[in-house]
Parts: structure tokens; sequence; C-alpha cells
């Protein structure tokens, strides 16, 4: 299998930086990734370790978890802060149970939670709240205030 890139692959390479800033010298390069998604995470360390008998009264779970946009959201959160919290060989792990995994796997696994309407056989798509936007100038863009009153 040949490493073909493309329109790209006959692009000059970059020659070595000799001399590089001191600042950059000195920098930590950041460890890397061992998933490289949140789908990746959940499927491959999130569900095989925290299991639970998923039996629609207690704990409930969408086979189509992906079309519920806070469960994707959780799950991001709790692969991000997994990744983090890994790197602390002490109680990193612990940490990351007791803070993260516990608390948004009770909220998206609860009846009442994201997957109210599914079960593991069938998806329906979640009603999503429909506010009414507020008043003119009840909420101003704090983005457009002067930087001392934001």
């Amino acid at each position: 299998m040949t490493n073909d890139i493309g329109l790209f692959n006959d692009a000059p390479t970059a020659a070595p930086d000799v001399a590089a800033p001191a600042e950059k010298q000195g920098e930590e390069k950041p460890p890397e990734l061992v998933y490289g998604s949140a789908e990746e995470f959940l499927l491959e360390q999130l569900l095989p370790t925290y299991v639970r008998d998923v039996d629609g009264r207690s704990f409930k779970w969408c086979i189509e978890w992906y079309f519920h946009p806070e469960a994707v959201s959780r799950v991001e959160a709790l692969w991000r802060a997994w990744e983090h919290l890994r790197l602390d060989g002490a109680t990193g792990i612990s940490v990351w149970f007791k803070d993260h995994a516990d608390h948004h796997m009770a909220v998206l696994m609860d009846p009442r939670g994201p997957f109210y309407k599914c079960d593991m056989q069938k998806h329906r798509d979640p009603e999503h709240l429909e506010p009414n936007k507020a008043p003119a100038g009840w909420f101003p863009n704090v983005r457009a205030l002067p930087a001392g009153m934001k």
C-alpha cells in the first residue's frame, strides 16, 4: 500500500527547524489521545466498563444515542475528561468516575432523561423545547459591551 495523498504528494518537505525559539524548545508536546472520537471512547471504554441492567424502568438507553444532542454532548464531555484525568496516575480515574461518569451516566440513563421516548430496540426523536424569544433588550449581547462592562 502506498502513502499517496493525491495532489500534495509532490510537495517539498520543510527543512528541520534548527534554530527553534527558546520558548518552544522547553514546551512539552501534549500527550496523544487514547481514543480518536467520542464514539470510539463510548464503544471501547465507557460502555464496556459502565455496565448496568438497562431494563427501561430503572435505566434507559437508545441504540441510536447519536440522534440525541444532549447525549452527544455528555459523551463528548466524558471522553475529554477521561483523556485528561487518565494522566493522573494517583486518583485521576477515581475522580473521573465520581465527578464525571457517575453524574453524566445517571442523567443519560434516567428514565426521564434524554432517551425517555426510546428503548433498546427503537429510537424515537426527542421533543425539543421551543422557547419564546425574550423581549428586545432583556439579554444584551455582552460581546458588544465595552471591556469593563462584561
